[in-house]
């Protein structure tokens, strides 16, 4: 028990009796006291079917820290759905959760002297904004995943909620009817569950796993399963060891297992969400990472998992191949994974592989031979250039074209590039720039996942490429560049980009590149002024005025 709750609740005896007595209105008895106190941060909501299902999850985990001898706290989180948010201003609101989610748990676990906290999230952020509450508070910690939604079925073929957003941009070029369209919108998502590909919400919870956070396999399994509560009970008992032995995130959440995380992702084809995240959580943890080691382990690592959105396969087809163990085992017998690095379990990396076998079972084709990987290298590339001279990051899994050169088609906003798109007006070759979108300008970042996947839907995904300062859903894929940095609204070049300049995207060199003299950029520059703010009150201005750059991970406690 940590020394705050210990010198609170029970050495001091009858002049903390008011404390005591609040205690037991809530089910304290004698005994109690003597037990940890352990928080358990329950993201449930029927918002959105990834958090649907985690109010059984979270009466699991109490079962299991009374089991285990601690004395369990629950308190909700919040969360908002990217995927009902998409496309409109509540995306906005999506990056600015992680924040709230991590500054929520934080404010319960300190304002309450807990002892530990398990916190059980299932959407895009709550991942994160948990991994960046452990890491500030530094009290025992364990990460819980609601799991992974079932995939949808129309006629044969697997389906998620990309699938959805592409039929639009297939609807809008002529290539299906209505009848089809609706179909897919009502077979796409069958039930409780995040996304089903190797989308932001998985590739986190994946990353977590990797980073020894929560327990081997949990990341991928599906919400449905009985296993998923079972593993969550497993993971309250590993929780009141961990608190038993004092250990602490930022023992866990060092540098070998933030390289552990990202080299995971690249073999899994992850998000580029993924980016964003990591940076932000080493910020918490005091962990050195910048944009140039993605870039450096991607080098080293190849994509080994044939998944969606670019891949055939969803999560719960991964997971039966093996899953993330899996992909850690043959990663680590290459030398390409730190198996010195701690878990929660207090065993290292290498420890709890020892069982794991180290080559993809016979019979599927999800998780590759080593020998013959989906692509060489991993598909998350950081690129800079004079667009983006703090990086930018592009997905270049499934690219056809790594490199493409055309006139820009210049918007100021996700509306008014979807309209361009679904309207026709977009034509192979073109470079579509949409800005005043990133962290402070948009504010809030917003994923970019309907014009990317208009594109996809109307053809365009190998000779169309799409630039913002903003980001991109997991399930995007093509030639599409995001987190451009410096952003729009803080004077970045991509501010000065002008309707028919010629841009170049060359994922081999990493280079962004806008082909305009110097001195003619100066000169623009000197001529442009800062839009005036969006919001000028509540979450969102304070967010806008508080956020780092994306190439900082676009956390908001950097300069206090």
């Amino acid at each position: 028990m940590s020394e705050n709750v210990r010198s609170q609740v029970v050495t001091q005896g009858p002049a903390r009796s008011p404390n005591r007595a609040m205690l037991r209105a809530v089910g304290f008895s004698d005994n109690d006291f003597t037990k940890p106190i352990v928080g358990i941060a329950n993201g449930f909501s029927t918002i959105t079917p990834c958090n649907m299902g985690l109010d059984i999850l979270a009466k699991r985990a109490e079962s299991g820290v009374e089991n285990a001898g601690g004395m369990p706290q629950l308190f909700g989180t919040i969360t908002i759905s990217d995927g009902i948010s998409m496309g409109t201003e509540g995306m906005k609101y999506s990056l600015v959760s992680r924040e709230v989610i991590a500054d929520a748990i934080e404010t319960v676990c300190n304002g309450q002297s807990l002892d530990g906290v398990l916190a059980i999230g299932g959407c895009d952020k709550n991942m994160p904004g948990a991994a960046i509450a452990m890491a500030r508070m530094n009290i025992p910690a364990i990460f819980v995943y609601g799991g992974t939604i079932k995939p949808g079925n129309l006629d044969g073929r697997d389906l998620t909620i990309v699938s959805a957003f592409e039929a639009v941009g297939e609807y809008s070029a002529g290539k299906i009817d209505e009848k089809e369209l609706l179909a897919v919108e009502r077979n796409a998502c069958p039930g409780a569950g995040s996304c089903g590909g190797m989308y932001t919400a998985n590739t986190m919870s994946s990353a977590l796993e990797a980073m020894g956070m929560s327990l081997m396999y949990s990341s991928t399994m599906a919400a449905e399963d009985a296993e998923k509560a079972e593993s969550t009970e497993k993971s309250a008992e590993v929780l009141l060891n961990a608190i038993r032995q004092q250990i602490l995130p930022r023992q866990i959440l060092t540098r070998k297992a933030f390289e552990n995380g990202i080299a995971v992702i690249m073999a899994l084809g992850g998000s580029t969400n993924a980016v964003l995240h990591l940076l932000a959580i080493a910020h918490a943890a005091g962990v050195p990472l910048t944009l140039d080691d993605f870039e450096s382990i991607r080098t080293r690592v190849p994509v080994l998992c044939d998944l969606k959105p670019s891949g055939r396969f969803v999560t719960t087809q991964f997971h039966q191949a093996g899953g993330v163990p899996l992909v850690m085992k043959m990663l680590l017998e290459r030398g390409l994974l730190h198996g010195d690095a701690l878990t929660i379990t207090g065993q290292t990396v290498a420890e709890q592989l020892a069982d794991i076998p180290s080559q993809p079972p016979a019979g599927q084709e999800v998780i590759r031979p080593w020998d013959k990987p989906m692509y060489a290298q991993g598909h998350l590339a950081i690129l800079k250039g004079n667009l983006a001279t703090e990086g930018a990051v592009a997905k270049i899994s499934g690219v056809k074209t790594p490199k493409i050169s055309g006139p820009a088609r210049v918007f100021d906003s996700e509306e008014d590039c979807l309209k361009a798109i679904l309207d026709g007006q977009i034509r192979p070759g073109d470079i579509v720039v949409v800005r005043y979108e990133g962290p402070k300008g948009g504010p809030g970042m917003r994923e970019m996942l309907a014009p990317t996947s208009a594109i996809i839907g109307a053809g365009l995904g190998d000779s169309v490429g799409l630039i913002t300062d903003g980001r991109f859903s997991g399930g995007t894929y093509g030639m599409v560049v995001g987190h451009v940095a410096p952003e729009a609204a803080v004077g970045g070049t991509i501010a000065l980009v002008r309707e028919g300049d010629t841009i170049t995207i060359d994922a081999h060199q990493s280079l962004l590149h806008l082909d305009v003299p110097d001195g003619e950029l100066v000169q623009r520059r000197a001529n442009w002024q800062p839009p005036a703010p969006r919001y000028t009150k509540g979450v969102m201005a304070k967010f806008a005025k508080l956020v780092s750059s994306s190439s900082l991970g676009a956390v908001t406690d950097l300069a206090l």
